[in-house]
């Protein structure tokens, strides 16, 4: 898995840079794959996961890391559609589980850093390999996170041309709220408060509640306004796709 991890932070830190508000959305395109590269092969040198067919492994996470960058903008998704990012991440994450077991565990330098740290958690809980999964489920799910939603509701039309008023205008704080929200259900899951974490995902509901009752714009004509099932719908899609992620991720956590 240590691949698998490798390739989170990847992803990670590849969205961070290229969702940042450049102007010129190609520049951010290849600023955000540059930096994804350079995070993934710099971790694995790192972590010591540079023998045999780590090299082949970190081949195919390169190619997924630049695939998803240059297919993942919002420019792009309108023009092809949301299928082929989403697509991208899929086979790509597919193809890296079926090969994880060819990679080399996760070690050197980090290895060395933990027994060094004697953070207590690291002591028979927590090895290299288990480090850098959780460090690469946590980091997805603030940018990475975002940017899945936001696919699957272009894909979906829950998200206007641009000009037009979006739901988002009325259910302000969602790209805040979102990673604070995901962060929030992958701790508590990892810590085994499940039930906290539901709690989180039913407080959510409640607190929207009073803007999606007042998501209708009297003010302005009938084609520009947003309908009350409009901002409902992108609600209930955005929310459930980002608690599909936060869960991925709980689940991949469990498998190391």
């Amino acid at each position: 898995m240590s691949v698998v991890a490798l390739t989170l932070l990847g992803l990670a830190v590849a969205d961070a840079v290229r969702t940042r508000g450049w102007q010129d959305s190609r520049r951010a395109r290849i600023l955000g794959w540059l930096a994804g590269l350079v995070t993934l092969l710099g971790m694995a040198l790192l972590s010591g996961v540079t023998r045999g067919t780590d090299l082949a492994l970190l081949g195919l996470a390169a190619a997924l890391v630049v695939g998803w960058t240059l297919t993942a903008g919002e420019s792009v998704v309108r023009r092809r559609g949301a299928r082929l990012p989403l697509g991208v991440l899929a086979a790509g994450f597919a193809a890296l589980l079926l090969g994880s077991g060819w990679a080399s565990p996760a070690g050197g330098l980090l290895e060395e850093w933990l027994t060094w740290s004697g953070l207590p958690a690291t002591e028979g809980v927590l090895d290299a390999d288990r480090v850098l999964l959780l460090a690469g489920l946590l980091a997805v799910q603030v940018a990475t996170g975002n940017v899945i939603v936001r696919l699957v509701l272009i894909g979906v039309g829950a998200i206007r041309d641009p000009g037009f008023p979006q739901p988002s205008d009325r259910l302000r704080g969602g790209r805040l709220l979102g990673p604070m929200e995901r962060l929030v259900i992958l701790g508590l899951g990892l810590a085994g408060q499940v039930t906290a974490a539901s709690l989180v995902i039913a407080a959510k509901g409640l607190i929207r509640f009073p803007e999606l009752q007042h998501s209708r714009q009297d003010d302005v004509s009938l084609e520009d306004s947003l309908e009350v099932y409009e901002v409902t719908e992108y609600f209930l899609i955005g929310s459930f796709v980002s608690w599909l992620v936060a869960l991925t991720a709980l689940a991949t956590a469990q498998l190391v």
